[in-house]
């Protein structure tokens, strides 16, 4: 699944278990530079699991997971925070500070981070709210914004840094459709503009086949089918089909 491309994340025989539960079972696929993968599957079929294993928040029980050539699992810090750095992430719930504004959340990885002086992160900050359409909001607290709004601030706060890598763990979840769509496009703007390599988790078949280059659809830990959405529609694999809508 690479596409002629090194691949700037790659899981080659990951398994992941807690307890007893095996949530994830010899997983294998990969993402190119630039592109976009959505992860999807039902509930509890370890899509979730697969962005913290990506960051190092979870340890595989097994398997190789390299991100931008750098095996993670072997990696302990500094080197772990430099690779860090290279992702940003967008949680299900945004993850805002609810006791800070919209700018204060998004300065917090720079003032932390960086070394820029306050003028340089007015600067970035002001120029990403414009970006996901906040540029009138920075003074607000997270409880004024709708679920759009705390969706386009944990985008926002996630890209502060100028990720290589995007996370993202359910984007449109709670969203109406035509919110959703919005933050599709902003999700697509980012790929196109900057070259970010998205990898989504996501229930939204109609956003991921919007926003995906390629699918990777997990069943019971397992990978089941991956590829184009054409190629996933017209997978051996009839859960696969179903899960995208597909009458192949």
């Amino acid at each position: 699944m690479t596409n002629g491309h090194n691949p700037v994340v790659a899981f080659d025989a990951v398994s992941k278990s807690f307890g007893a539960k095996q949530v994830l079972s010899d997983v294998s696929w990969s993402v190119p530079e630039g592109e976009a993968v959505c992860i999807l599957g039902r509930s509890g079929t370890g899509k979730s699991v697969t962005l913290k294993l990506i960051i190092s928040l979870l340890k595989p029980d097994q398997g190789s997971i390299r991100v931008d050539q750098d095996e993670v699992t072997q990696l302990e810090a500094p080197r772990l925070s430099t690779v860090r750095r290279k992702i940003g992430y967008l949680f299900q719930d945004a993850a805002l500070f609810d006791s800070l504004t919209v700018y204060e959340n998004l300065a917090v990885p720079l003032k932390r981070l960086t070394q820029k002086s306050q003028d340089e992160i007015d600067s970035v900050v002001d120029r990403v709210l414009g970006q996901v359409g906040l540029a009138g909001d920075k003074a607000k607290m997270p409880s004024e914004l709708s679920g759009g709004m705390r969706k386009r601030a944990g985008l926002a706060r996630a890209l502060m840094l100028e990720p290589k890598i995007l996370l993202a763990d359910e984007p449109s979840s709670g969203l109406d459709r035509i919110t959703a769509s919005e933050i599709d496009e902003l999700l697509l703007r980012q790929k196109a503009e900057h070259k970010t390599t998205l990898i989504v988790v996501t229930h939204d078949v109609h956003g991921a086949r919007r926003v995906a280059d390629r699918l990777v659809v997990l069943d019971r830990g397992k990978v089941i089918a991956q590829g184009t959405v054409a190629e996933v529609e017209h997978s051996e694999n009839e859960v696969a089909r179903k899960l995208i809508g597909s009458n192949a």
